[in-house]
């Protein structure tokens, strides 16, 4: 395990021989607003370099996900759980072909293999936050609300005029509270395996990272929701190639917010 965890990523991985260029940056910088289209045209690159194994990666990772989905109460926890997981393998696979290498599908595991315990903190912590969420907005919209939509009571008219408001209110509570795990888990997956931190320091590193590109993620997200409408309507076709490419753009944006150029300073 390296001593310095402020450190350029070594060959931490026992596939990856690669290693990242520039000066590792823990708070992570501010970029340019526009660099939110530069990760996901540099994401689009590395897709394109290996574009079967991209999709045949995210055919498995959707469909072990499913098969998750379909185990009551353990499958949609154990997902939560292992998301910090695959997407570290994910990450691992996207370094590999932006550094030169030759990306293997089993890369896909990596993340079972190295640094497992802390990936998976991550992912428990982020279920602990997501439930915690719950209970937050169940109790501010009012156990009258669940009782009305359960069919408890019979609703009026005013009723259902107030289920709607709380409703609405209550999504909106749950939107704002949701973005601040978001952005504590996205870049967490790479800050473990390639500089060895814990799980709650990596987290608080991807937020601050996030923090200060508040801007260019603003972009990032437009360009992802409208790519994300279109990936959907021919048979949810597009998301071969659009779930590859959101995946090689948190290796883009992490490289981006992270590093910088040695001969930049």
């Amino acid at each position: 395990m390296s001593t310095n965890p402020y450190a350029a990523p070594k060959a931490q991985v026992a596939d990856e021989t690669i290693v990242l260029r520039g000066s590792f940056i823990p708070e992570g910088r501010r970029v340019a607003s526009g660099n939110g289209w530069t990760w996901i045209t540099d994401a689009w690159s590395i897709f394109r370099a290996e574009a079967g194994t991209w999709i045949g990666m995210v055919l498995l990772f959707a469909v072990i996900f499913i098969v998750l989905g379909m185990i009551p109460l353990v499958g949609p926890i154990a997902s939560m759980v292992l998301g910090p997981v695959f997407t570290a393998g994910l990450v691992i696979a996207a370094r590999t072909i932006d550094q030169g290498g030759d990306m293997q599908f089993s890369q896909l595991f990596a993340g079972f293999r190295h640094r497992f315990g802390t990936l998976a903190t991550v992912g428990a912590l982020y279920l602990a936050g997501f439930l915690a969420i719950i209970v937050i907005v169940s109790v501010f919209t009012g156990a009258g609300l669940f009782g009305l939509m359960m069919g408890a009571t019979q609703p009026t008219a005013e009723d259902m005029v107030k289920v709607g408001a709380a409703l609405a209110i209550g999504i909106l509570l749950m939107l704002a509270l949701l973005l601040p795990l978001i952005m504590a888990i996205w870049f967490a997956p790479p800050l473990v395996v390639f500089h060895e931190l814990g799980a709650v320091e990596a987290m608080q590193r991807s937020f601050v990272g996030c923090l200060r590109n508040m801007l260019p993620f603003l972009l990032y997200g437009v360009v992802l929701l409208v790519a994300g409408v279109i990936a959907s309507i021919p048979l949810f076709l597009g998301w071969l190639v659009l779930g590859p490419v959101i995946g090689a753009s948190v290796y883009t944006s992490y490289r981006d917010i992270y590093f910088a150029d040695d001969a930049a300073g």
